[in-house]
């Protein structure tokens, strides 16, 4: 199937990936979009991962306040250097990470910030109700590993579905800014503060 320059500049907005990327990724899924989106993304991930253990010493704080001023939000997100901080890319990412903070509400940035504590409490609510519907053991533990996974994304940033596309979740919007921008992004710490709470 030939591939067409419309196809690749359709691919590209919808991955942010480069154009050679797209190119090579249609070729590969022999022109079908959703494939090339798969393979564009999972070898972004890879992409992404290398790039994320490259230090994070630049960035910015961003304030973010909603509405009447009743909710603010301040996060640090941090990149590779300062030209890049000032881009209007990497701006417009954390403001888009603060509005996520603002509407969703998370309570840590990733699964490894959640206290042990606060982990084996939800288990053993879990393991109660499990128990008392009548579930085997062997069940229990199964079901167990998809409701924490739930639980994660609602309190655990990085796990959160990004509000303004709840098709991908915020670790696979890093990811895309991540290739798109070329330098490792992180998140540092957030605040969300509302009055009244």
């Amino acid at each position: 199937m030939a591939i067409t320059a419309g196809d690749v500049a359709k691919l590209r907005d919808m991955t942010g990936a480069g154009m050679m990327d797209a190119k090579k990724a249609l070729t590969e899924a022999d022109g079908d979009l959703e494939k090339a989106v798969d393979i564009l993304r999972a070898s972004g991930a890879m992409k992404a991962a290398k790039k994320s253990e490259r230090v994070t010493a630049e960035g910015r704080v961003h304030a973010y306040t909603h509405g009447t001023g009743k909710l603010s939000v301040l996060v640090e997100v941090m990149c590779e250097t300062d030209f890049v901080a000032r881009t209007e890319s990497f701006q417009e990412l954390c403001q888009d990470l603060a509005m996520h903070i603002a509407a969703a509400a998370p309570q840590y940035t990733t699964r490894a910030e959640v206290p042990a504590e606060v982990v084996e409490r939800e288990k053993n609510v879990y393991r109660e109700q499990l128990t008392a519907e009548g579930k085997p053991a062997d069940v229990i533990e199964k079901i167990m590993e998809g409701k924490l996974a739930k639980f994660y994304e609602e309190i655990c940033l990085m796990d959160q579905k990004f509000v303004k596309d709840d098709s991908i979740s915020v670790t696979n919007l890093l990811e895309q800014k991540i290739l798109a921008i070329g330098e490792s992004i992180k998140i540092g710490r957030f605040v969300r503060i509302q009055l009244g709470v």
